[in-house]
């Protein structure tokens, strides 16, 4: 029998609240499929189920808060057979409640998990409309009334990107957050991802500029007749070239876990996106060396939409092996970022800015970038993190390749 558990979304999570399911007992379901949304301090993430089976039972209740590894389903494999209690697996957590009979005496009711008690304030309050559980604790959280969303879903039901739309057209008339609201929550979060990277990564940075012109000059011949919805921006060839170094440079691309470094053969590069209400998130675009430019294009754009949507996946959290971190077309020159941890390196790329620069023995004014690459010295030394910044700076005089 398979006890799926509350999965660690980050270094800085401890717990999270159910706020979706998307199974019932009875549903048979496979390596990858979306089982339920969480939601944590970096917003809602759809949670994978990395098992094949039969939902035998949902232990957790929408609303709950739960912490990292407390059990939310019961997952039987194929030939298994139903335990006798299977709403608690026996290595689950009980609390044993009395009930009282009529004679005066107390028998003990069916074991439930032990969770964190909700605030009955966090509970949204029940409504005449149809909506899903997800969006009716979104439209709580926003202040929203129900009432005056359109529903996209069957039969009109409201659905949680129903409530991103609403709350997208009303951002640009928002007054700030006030103390205590998600945004703090995240602002916290990060905090301490950061302070624990900076306490146990030992980071070392090198830095180089290089030359982009001949990419934005690339870039622009291949826009040219392309609609503003499916033109290749100078990150997805940062991305790429990211992805590429790193497979020449291995020891830049993996996690430092149990002490010891973990490699890996797939690239999934972190794309850290800011969130327009403040705050930071860093999800992996996944195995980008299988993708052509457009294919990473139209991922990147997926992955901050759904991103500032709040609807991640729980893979795309936590399975990043090297971040990139670029500050678009404009802003400052340079950037030094700090490590996702258990990552091992991250790539931060200032914004392209027209400086100066000798070209076959001739001063012209060409489009620079600074690009900084933030390491890990338990895993790679400056040697090894130059390799990388050659390499990536030759792709990018390159970019047909890319």
């Amino acid at each position: 029998m398979g006890v799926f558990k509350m999965p660690s979304l980050g270094a800085d999570m401890d717990a999270g609240k159910l706020v979706e399911w998307l199974v019932e007992p009875g549903d048979k379901v496979s390596r990858g499929d979306v089982v339920a949304v969480v939601e944590t301090q970096k917003g809602a993430i759809e949670i994978e189920v990395f098992e094949e089976g039969i939902v035998h039972d949902l232990i957790a209740g929408l609303g709950d808060q739960l912490p990292v590894g407390a059990p939310l389903a019961v997952i039987l494999r194929d030939g298994e057979e139903p335990p006798q209690n299977a709403a608690m697996p026996e290595d689950a957590p009980v609390a044993p409640t009395p009930v009282a009979l009529s004679s005066g005496s107390q028998a003990p009711v069916h074991r439930q998990p032990e969770t964190a008690p909700s605030a009955v304030e966090e509970t949204p309050p029940v409504s005449p409309v149809a909506a899903s559980p997800a969006a009716r604790v979104r439209a709580h959280d926003l202040g929203l009334d129900l009432g005056t969303i359109k529903g996209s879903g069957p039969g009109g039901v409201i659905v949680l990107s129903d409530l991103e739309n609403k709350g997208r057209r009303l951002a640009a008339t928002a007054a700030p957050p006030p103390d205590g609201a998600p945004v703090a929550a995240m602002r916290e979060a990060i905090a301490a991802a950061m302070v624990r990277s900076k306490q146990t990564i030992p980071h070392f940075y090198l830095s180089e500029t290089i030359d982009v012109q001949p990419a934005i000059d690339f870039l622009a011949r291949r826009n040219a007749d392309r609609p503003p919805s499916d033109r290749v921006l100078l990150g997805a060839l940062f991305v790429r070239a990211t992805a590429l170094a790193a497979a020449r440079v291995k020891v830049m691309n993996g996690r430092y876990i149990n002490g010891q470094f973990q490699p890996s053969e797939t690239i999934n590069a972190g794309i850290a996106v800011a969130m327009r209400g403040g705050g930071l998130v860093a999800p992996a675009l996944m195995d980008v060396l299988s993708l052509d430019l457009d294919q990473t294009m139209a991922g990147m754009r997926d992955l901050v939409t759904r991103a500032r949507a709040g609807r991640l996946r729980s893979s795309e959290m936590t399975e990043g092996t090297i971040t990139v971190s670029s500050l678009g077309e404009t802003g400052a020159e340079s950037m030094t970022g700090v490590i996702f941890p258990p990552q091992v390196a991250l790539v931060g790329i200032g914004a392209p800015h027209e400086r100066p620069w000798v070209v076959d023995g001739a001063v012209v004014p060409r489009q620079l970038v600074t690009l900084t690459v933030s390491g890990d010295h338990r895993v790679s030394d400056g040697r090894q993190a130059a390799r990388f910044l050659d390499t990536f700076e030759t792709l990018m005089q390159d970019p047909e390749t890319l």
